[in-house]
């Protein structure tokens, strides 16, 4: 009872402990849930349909990509423009992925199994033969070299004995492989989505017979033009009603040009280019006078003096052919003498400073076919092994015969000098190899001692004998000092702390040697400002945190942080319908009221004449005549340089002697009398005619995708991700 008398006591005070810890276990929960929503928020790189894309499921995407790319090509890495062009590739892709599955669910299309794999083995996807299982007879895919690759996976990546760098190799087929069956499995349902859509569009016995006739019925016509250019604007100003109008009667015929799918930003910028000083350049001469001197030292070596110079060419100890040098060393190496040096000289298509000494000119073959022998090992007995094989082929002994009891095949191979020049360097075993390719005659053996054995090789062809060229190459970036980017930078920058607005830039940007530039409507999906690499900071900062007016801070980019960039943000365009005081776009709704405006004013002017001769009576018209018009292209009226529609509709529907005045065009007004009609001699081959249509139509499927992917809604957020 005691304690029920405490309790009671305390009462008040226990609900308020209760309750704070109630309220402190659920502001958790809601601190720890708004944390999670901010996280995923983060993550983020776009949406379709109203769902988020993650960027860790894009980037694993892209890898997937990357990975085939590089096995395709045979690439190590892609550099900065190769990457921003497969994510490019790959966010494409994926849009149209989704928008393809997103109908094909509607509709209740899918691709089965059996169906995925009915496509491999018959091989029927081009994406099959992109894979490392091709024959390299038939150069078609060949399902039983990837059935074999499968069945032994496990086995080989699990084994032991297996080197680790080919399990690495596997590895990266097999991902290859799963991609690809992916890919086939998204190819196999947009084809049948299309082939759906393409069921649709048919043409028919009448449509074709009016396509055919559209074409071999031609006019000739006498033809009046008077061109709106002949009424001045400032006759036929607009009022606010009529670009009202004109706006509510454009959005509803063209909304793809009113309703933006994305925000967009109109900039203006100031992009300084920091550029080497007389100075700079100067200083590398004398560098390279040093080089020189280096290389006329007969106790110097090449390569020594090529490397110490950080030189753009590497040195090759091997005689390289004139195709694999640098135009500009091309150019001129058969006009030094062996041992010369010619430069330093200055080459501007790669904004560099050049010196070259032909060391030795020589004559080589362009390709040699050959066959070869190895002997592992360095002890004695393999010593002896690779005596006897000598002893054999010189004594005329078959080399089929001699590897057979080796155990090889010694088949024939071909080595070019294209492969050659691609190698960076070539020394050790590689380049004795290469000599004794290159340099042994026809038919001979040659015995080579390798690292880990005997190699003997013999020559059984050498085609095309071509110049060679011993040559090293010093060549430097001619690239501005420290001093001079510090001394651009504070120019600079100082012009932009005395000139805090964007109107105080604007006006005195000429006098300080600056040049004010302007992008209108750029959007998030750009990858750069102004096309200067590497200003996804500037980027970031126009769309996420500028407010109309403001000028960012100075940012250094391109390629080597040879630009400093200043951004200013002009203008805000906000997803959804563009406003009607959009400068550009009421500069366009201006131009087609006022275009309206003379049209009316001219067709009242010829409309009701009896004669061509009184509309040519109109101020501004123009005589012509016209030939071989159809009805299947726009008149073409090469006085005014324009195409007219409308035009062709008009005379098309008139009669051999027939006046038509009032034709309103694109670009005036027209009056014609038909002075000829006739047809084409062409016969119908009503079928071809259908196919051809239907061909024709085929190409509206491209805007219809636009269409759908406009439905889609997609954000599109990579700026924030990458650089």
């Amino acid at each position: 009872m005691a304690a029920i008398q405490k309790i009671r006591r305390y009462g008040v005070v226990l609900i308020v402990v209760v309750g704070l810890a109630l309220f402190a276990f659920i502001a958790e929960e809601l601190v720890r849930a708004i944390s999670t929503t901010r996280n995923v928020g983060r993550q983020k790189i776009g949406e379709i349909y109203g769902k988020s894309v993650n960027y860790q499921d894009f980037n694993a995407l892209y890898e997937e990509y990357e990975n085939a790319v590089k096995l395709t090509y045979g690439l190590q890495n892609l550099d900065e423009t190769q990457s921003i062009q497969l994510r490019d590739q790959v966010w494409s892709e994926l849009v149209s992925q989704r928008i393809i599955q997103h109908e094909a669910k509607a509709l209740g299309l899918e691709v089965s199994d059996q169906e995925v794999q009915y496509i491999i083995s018959t091989g029927s996807s081009s994406l099959l033969s992109q894979t490392p299982f091709v024959n390299q007879q038939t150069k078609a895919f060949d399902v039983n070299m990837l059935k074999q690759f499968l069945a032994n996976y496990d086995e080989m990546m699990d084994s032991p004995d297996f080197p680790q760098e080919q399990k690495e190799a596997l590895e990266k087929y097999m991902r290859w492989w799963q991609f690809t069956e992916k890919k086939v499995r998204q190819e196999a349902l947009e084809n049948k989505y299309k082939a759906l859509l393409t069921s649709c569009i048919l043409s028919n016995p009448v449509s074709a017979q009016a396509a055919f006739d559209a074409r071999r019925n031609v006019w000739a016509v006498v033809l009046a033009s008077v061109p709106y250019t002949s009424i001045k604007d400032t006759d036929v100003q607009p009022t606010e009603a009529e670009l009202k109008a004109k706006y509510k009667e454009m959005s509803r015929q063209f909304p793809e040009q009113f309703d933006m799918q994305q925000e967009a930003r109109d900039i203006k910028y100031i992009a300084v280019p920091i550029e080497a000083s007389k100075a700079d350049e100067q200083a590398l001469d004398a560098e390279l006078r040093e080089y020189a001197r280096l290389l006329s030292d007969s106790a110097a070596t090449p390569s020594a003096v090529a490397r110490e110079s950080r030189s753009l060419v590497s040195y090759k100890a091997f005689p390289v052919s004139k195709t694999s040098l640098p135009t500009d060393v091309a150019n001129i190496v058969d006009s030094l003498g062996e041992g010369s040096i010619y430069g330093p000289y200055p080459n501007a298509s790669d904004n560099s400073l050049n010196l070259v000494q032909l060391i030795s000119k020589t004559q080589l073959p362009d390709s040699v076919c050959f066959r070869r022998l190895q002997v592992a090992g360095t002890d004695e007995k393999a010593k002896h092994t690779a005596d006897s094989v000598m002893t054999a082929l010189e004594a005329g002994e078959p080399i089929d015969s001699v590897a057979k009891s080796l155990n090889q095949t010694a088949e024939e191979q071909w080595l070019t000098s294209k492969m050659v020049d691609a190698e960076e360097q070539l020394s050790g075993d590689n380049l004795t190899f290469v000599n004794a390719v290159f340099n042994s005659p026809a038919g001979t053996p040659q015995r080579l001692e390798m690292t880990g054995g005997t190699l003997i090789v013999i020559v059984t062809d050498r085609r095309n004998i071509i110049d060679k060229y011993n040559v090293a190459v010093i060549k430097r970036t001619i690239e501005f000092s420290t001093e001079t980017h510090n001394d651009i930078w504070n120019k600079f920058s100082s012009f932009i702390a005395a000139n805090p607005s964007q109107a105080d830039i604007e006006a005195n940007a000429s006098q300080n040697g600056y040049t004010v530039r302007e992008t209108q409507y750029l959007t998030a999906g750009s990858h750069f400002i102004a096309n200067i690499p590497s200003t996804a900071d500037a980027l970031r900062w126009t769309f996420d945190k500028a407010k109309k007016g403001d000028i960012s801070e100075l940012y250094e980019c391109g390629s080597n942080n040879n630009v400093l960039l200043v951004v200013m943000l002009a203008d805000i365009h906000k997803k959804g319908m563009r406003s009607i005081n959009e400068p550009n776009l009421r500069t366009a709704l201006e131009q087609e009221v006022v275009k309206d405006k003379k049209a009316e004013r001219l067709l009242q002017q010829t409309q009701g004449a009896k004669s061509l001769a009184e509309v040519l009576k109109v101020e501004g018209a123009l005589r012509d005549t016209v030939s071989d018009i159809s009805f299947a292209a726009p008149v073409y009226v090469r006085q005014i340089a324009a195409s007219e529609p409308a035009l062709s509709g008009a005379v098309a529907a008139a009669k051999k002697g027939d006046l038509v005045t009032a034709v309103r065009g694109e670009s005036a007004v027209y009056a014609f009398q038909v002075t000829d009609r006739r047809q084409n001699p062409a016969k119908l081959d009503l079928a071809e005619e259908q196919r051809q249509q239907a061909r024709q139509y085929l190409g509206d499927l491209n805007s219809f995708m636009n269409t759908l992917a406009r439905k889609a809604k997609i954000v599109d957020n990579r700026y924030k991700f990458y650089q």
